[in-house]
């Protein structure tokens, strides 16, 4: 178990260059934009920029912080993603275009390679205890948490975790990824 903290993220521009994105874990190791099997990121939108095209891949995003934004996908499907921890499912293909609802937003992504692997943000709301084996990460979107011993606050991360308890306000992005076989 690791635990990332975000104010150790190191920000980085967009596949595209129209934004910046924080990466919290990416596998394998050391993989790049054109290679993992898995990453999970946070990124910030302060514009209407069209989202990075990633052919081949499954994205899953939820609103962390801000008025969020409404996305329009291939010109004519759209989705409001306005209500915090409410993961949505997208192609990576997908042109993505961007109307902000309000001022800069934060978001939660999660990208795994279609056909290699399958992936899955659940939300867990405390108060809650719970243990696991097949959990890939964790996040602490809102409130407070201990992870195998550890105390996380309001954006920490933790990679392979076992066992978390959220205090009464918290709410935590339970990551999964399934290798297919």
């Amino acid at each position: 178990m690791t635990i990332v903290r975000f104010d150790e993220l190191k920000a980085v521009p967009w596949k595209n260059g129209l934004g910046i994105t924080r990466e919290i874990a990416v596998e394998p190791s050391g993989a790049t934009m054109n290679d993992f099997l898995w990453r999970v990121s946070i990124a910030d939108v302060d514009t209407a920029s069209p989202f990075s095209r990633f052919p081949g891949i499954d994205r899953t995003i939820a609103l962390l912080d801000g008025d969020g934004f409404t996305m329009t996908l291939d010109g004519d499907r759209s989705h409001a993603l306005t209500t915090p921890c409410e993961p949505f499912a997208f192609d990576g293909e997908a042109q993505v275009d961007v109307s902000l609802a309000g001022g800069a937003t934060r978001d939660f992504n999660l990208m795994v390679r279609r056909g290699v692997a399958k992936g899955h943000i659940d939300v867990v709301r405390g108060p809650a205890s719970f243990t696991f084996d097949d959990v890939a990460m964790l996040h602490v979107a809102r409130g407070s948490a201990v992870v195998d011993g550890e105390s996380c606050t309001i954006g920490d991360s933790s990679i392979a975790p076992h066992a978390a308890t959220l205090d009464e306000h918290a709410t935590m992005l339970v990551v999964r990824v399934v290798h297919s076989r």
